[in-house]
This record gives structure tokens, C-alpha cells and sequence, in this order.
């Protein structure tokens, strides 16, 4: 069950990547708690770290100000586990203890976490460790459980969008096979939704596995129609088939984006070069549709489940996920969204528009 207390005091970071919306959720978090229900907020820097080392203050009204529009987050953050945390020394320690001492002594009644899956896994952590503590869901890849979006995740998909548009353009005057690789290390909802968006002939995305042999074919089908050029959009999580059964005989996992050799982007240039015999060029978005500011969706949806926040904290609530669910705001309890991941069903209404427009989503032609 969720504690219900008197919270007089709350401690906020954020932790994971930065998320454009961040600085928003801060802002509707300080702004309500101070302003509205005289609930005092303690910013704690560079995420978990931080909290271990006090590296935090008591902050007023004018610390968020002017910061709604910005992109990143005021208070850095880190990716830094408190069970798996690593010293300067190289060696790696369990420092629970010491953040829910560091929370004790900052005389905190909660601690207030932004993130994604795994800063809802740390803070479940810490509260099953004796510390109050309420998360809000930031990610692009909008893959947090119990939420029907996150914040951040409507800036990715615009810029995403955006990249293939532009794309549009080269492709057609070069008459080339142009693949963009999105990010979505383990779901594909940035990609379906900027490849739906912009118009892309196929979409690649880790849900529904993908064979080379129909990709190619539906691109040389577009070829004997006339249609001289093609937009190929990857989630960075795709696997080619081989490497997905190689890795179910051995038992292991798939390496994350930055642990391939290769990635997704070019494997498939390269597969679809080999295949078609026409010219292809890759492009990797990267990092790009994390920064800058959010859009107005992202602004509106922060400051939403983040005034919510504010408002159960004054309640006395803790333990919860704020979530967006349909036109409201509403809690989750933590653990029934710790450790799980919200996956773009094969069935999803997206999907099923997608291959009604005639977009090839790999799997079928």
C-alpha cells in the first residue's frame, strides 16, 4: 500500500538521458509544491549521485523561472544505479544505504524521481529500502509501463519527423534508397510514428522482426512502379534475423545500441545494397532528438503530471507513478511498473494504418 503522511519537505532529480519536457516537470513540481501548497523543494543534482553525496539545495520560486521552454534539465542527471553504483577506483558498490542516509539527513519526507524504466526500477529500490518516493515518466522512446505517454516522446517523434521530410528531397534527386536510424533501443514508437508521419515506404521497428528478402522486394516493387527513390526508417533496436536466433541458441541477450560493432542503420544500407542493386545512403539521427526545446504537447503534458505530483504530495501520497491515462493524470503504484516495458503491439492502430497506406513494415509484403 502507498504511505499517507504529512510531506513538508521533498527532494527532486532527475536521472537517465535528458529528455526535452524536463526542465517543464521541474518547474510544475517546484512551482505547485512552493507556491501552492507550501511544501518546501530541495533540488538534488546529477541524479542518484547527488543524493549520495548531498549535492543539493533548498530552492525558491524564482529557480523556475524561465526555465518552461528549455531543453535538458537545470539539475543534471547521471545514469548512475544506487545498488550498482561505480566508485572512482573502477570497483562497483551497493550504496543504498548511504542515499537513504543522504535522504535522511536532508530531512526529506520524499523523494521525487523524473525518469524512465530504470529510474522507476531505482526508486522502487530505495522505497522498498525505507524512503518515500514518487516518479514521473520522462522518456523519448515513450516505453514506460502504466502510462500513455511520456514526456519528451512528442519532441523525438516531431524531430524524427522532421529528418525525414528533409530526406525526402535528396532521395528523390539522387533516386536513392535513403535509411534513417531513430532511436528506440528496445521499442519502436519513435519510429513508427515519425515514419508514419513523414511518409516513409518502410518501417523497421524491434516488435515485429524483420526479413531482409521483403524489405528488398517491396523497395524493387516501388522500383517497377515508377517510383525512383525510397525511405527506409530503423529503429536503432532492430536485429537482422541470424543475430536474433544466434543469440535465443546461446541464451543472451542483444547488445544494446552502443555495444554493436555495427549498427542497425548501416546493416541494413549495406543488406539492401547487396539485394537491390540500387544506391543507398544512411543517416543516424542520434542524439539530436533529445535536445533542444520541447514542443507545446511535451510543455503541457509535464506541467500536468507534474502539478498532479505536487497534489498527491500534499495528500500525503507517495509510492506512485504519475501517470497520463487518456485526458487525465492519475497514480500507479510503483510496483506495478517497475521492471515492465510498453511495447508497440503488432496489432497496434498504428501498425494496422501503416500497412493500409502500403508501407512495408518488414515482416510481410
Amino acid at each position: 500500500m502507498a504511505n499517507k503522511r504529512k510531506i513538508r519537505r521533498i527532494g527532486i532529480l532527475t536521472a537517465g538521458g535528458d529528455s526535452p519536457g524536463l526542465n517543464a516537470a521541474i518547474r510544475a513540481v517546484g512551482k505547485a509544491c512552493l507556491g501552492t501548497y507550501g511544501i518546501e523543494v530541495m533540488g538534488i543534482h546529477d541524479g542518484f549521485r547527488g543524493l549520495i553525496d548531498k549535492n543539493a539545495r533548498l530552492m525558491a520560486l524564482d529557480d523556475f523561472s524561465g526555465i518552461l521552454t528549455i531543453g535538458g534539465t537545470i539539475l543534471g542527471t547521471g545514469r548512475d544505479k544506487p545498488e550498482k553504483m561505480r566508485m572512482p577506483d573502477g570497483s562497483v558498490r551497493d550504496m543504498t544505504a548511504d542515499a537513504v542516509r543522504s535522504y535522511r539527513e536532508l530531512e526529506l519526507d520524499c523523494l521525487v524521481c523524473l525518469g524512465g524504466g530504470g529510474t522507476q526500477r531505482n526508486a522502487l529500490h530505495l522505497r522498498q529500502a525505507g524512503m518515500e518516493v514518487m516518479t514521473l515518466p520522462k522518456t523519448i522512446d515513450n516505453d514506460i509501463w502504466g502510462t500513455d505517454v511520456s514526456f519528451g516522446y512528442d519532441t523525438a517523434v516531431s524531430i524524427a519527423t522532421e529528418a525525414v521530410d528533409r530526406l525526402h528531397s535528396t532521395a528523390e534527386s539522387h533516386q536513392r534508397i535513403m535509411v534513417l536510424e531513430l532511436m528506440g533501443n528496445q521499442t519502436g514508437w519513435i519510429t513508427l510514428a515519425a515514419g508514419l508521419a513523414g511518409g516513409a515506404d518502410v518501417i523497421l521497428i524491434p516488435e515485429l522482426q524483420y526479413d531482409p528478402a521483403i524489405v528488398a522486394e517491396s523497395i524493387l516493387s516501388r522500383s517497377r512502379r515508377g517510383k525512383r527513390f525510397s525511405i527506409v526508417a530503423v529503429a536503432e533496436g532492430i536485429f537482422p534475423p541470424e543475430e536474433v536466433a544466434r543469440a535465443k541458441q546461446e541464451g543472451v541477450e542483444l547488445p544494446r545500441r552502443d555495444h554493436r560493432e555495427e549498427g542497425p542503420g548501416a546493416i541494413v544500407a549495406r543488406q539492401l545494397t547487396q539485394m537491390t542493386g540500387l544506391e543507398t545512403r544512411e543517416t543516424v539521427l542520434g542524439y539530436v532528438q533529445r535536445g533542444g526545446t520541447p514542443t507545446a504537447r511535451d510543455r503541457i503534458l509535464a506541467t500536468a503530471v507534474g502539478t498532479k505530483c505536487a497534489e498527491l504530495l500534499a495528500q500525503g501520497k507517495t509510492g506512485f507513478l504519475v501517470a497520463c491515462k487518456g485526458d487525465k493524470c492519475r497514480p500507479v503504484p510503483l510496483e506495478e511498473v517497475a521492471g515492465k516495458r510498453n511495447v508497440v503491439p503488432p496489432d497496434h492502430p498504428l501498425v494496422q494504418s501503416a500497412r493500409a497506406v502500403g508501407i512495408c513494415m518488414g515482416d510481410q509484403l
